[in-house]
This record gives C-alpha cells, structure tokens and sequence, in this order.
C-alpha cells in the first residue's frame, strides 16, 4: 500500500513540477520572447520586408554576410532565440545553414555580450572564475571565446549547407529558381 502512496505522490509531483516550471516560463521567458517578436516584426514594418528581403538575398551571396555577419548582428540585436527567426528571410536552401550558425553565435558570445544568452552566461563564469582566483582579467578569454566562436559559426554555417546539398541532391530537391533569384 505504501508503494501505491509513493507512487501517487511522485506521479503528482511530477506534474506539480511541470505547472511550476510553465509558471516561470508565463512571467519570465513567454513575454520577453512575445516583446522581442513585436519589436521585430515592428522594425521589419518600418524598414520594410521588400528591403529586407533583399539584404537577405544579398547576404546570402557570401559566406562571411551569412554564416558571421548577419548571425552576429540578429544575435546582437535580438538575442536568443529570436536571433534565429531572422533566417526567415534566407533563401530556403540556406535556413539550416543560418540556423547552425545563429545558434552556435547565441552560445559562443556569453563574455563579451552576456544579454545575448543570459540563460548560459553561468557557462562562462564558471570558466572565468577560474581566471579571476589566478589574478587575470577575463576580457581575453571573452574575445577568444567569440572569436573562436565566430570561425566555428561559419565551419558550422559551411558544413550545413555542404550536408544540405547532398540532401537535397539525394532527394530529388531542385530549388534552381531561387538558387537563380538569390545570385
């Protein structure tokens, strides 16, 4: 009987614990993401999607824009996750790529820019603590951090989009109108 009663109690709190955690979620993460979406789709509408578009497709052209620049800037200026949803307006050959890239540069970036991240920057504290107790300032570990960051994005953006072709070519997917509107 008592196995039952334990059973019970861990079934509920299971839950319980689930409630809990989509409660933090509602005050916490749920508006600041749903503020993030508004202001982008806001600035979007003021600059206006045509022109972004275009940038996309212009980024799209080079490897540096698509797999450095415009992760870092959607990171910067968005933080994550929102930073990935720039990759909407990618060409849809190059979404995995900007995708691997996007996210990689939200955890690659804690020391320099911890409000890219704030859910990881306990990450690399944890390595700068080290760093401190020696005496040392943590700044150059940040910089190499996002350094080496950035050279893993674009490897990361390189190698999805390499995988992505052969998918695409074992699948049987032509994208040849946009691969031709992109360049």
């Amino acid at each position: 009987m008592e196995f039952i009663i334990k059973f019970a109690e861990g079934f509920m709190g299971l839950f319980q614990t689930g409630a809990d955690v989509f409660s933090g979620w509602v005050t916490g993460i749920i508006p600041q993401v749903l503020l993030l979406l508004i202001a982008m789709n806001t600035l979007i509408r003021l600059i206006g999607e045509d022109k972004i578009n275009r940038f996309a497709k212009f980024s799209a052209k080079s490897p540096i824009l698509r797999y450095m620049v415009v992760p870092f800037l959607g990171a910067f200026m968005l933080g994550n996750p929102m930073a990935l949803s720039l990759g909407r307006f990618m060409p849809e050959r190059m979404k995995p790529s900007y995708y691997a890239s996007a996210s990689y540069f939200c955890h690659t970036s804690s020391g320099v820019f911890p409000h890219i991240n704030p859910g990881e920057v306990f990450i690399y504290l944890g390595v700068a603590s080290g760093i401190e107790t020696l005496g040392y300032s943590t700044m150059p570990l940040a910089v190499r951090y996002l350094l080496v960051g950035l050279v893993c994005n674009f490897i990361s953006g390189w190698a999805t989009d390499f995988t992505t072709k052969m998918v695409m070519k074992q699948q049987g997917i032509n994208l040849s109108n946009e691969l031709k509107s992109a360049q």
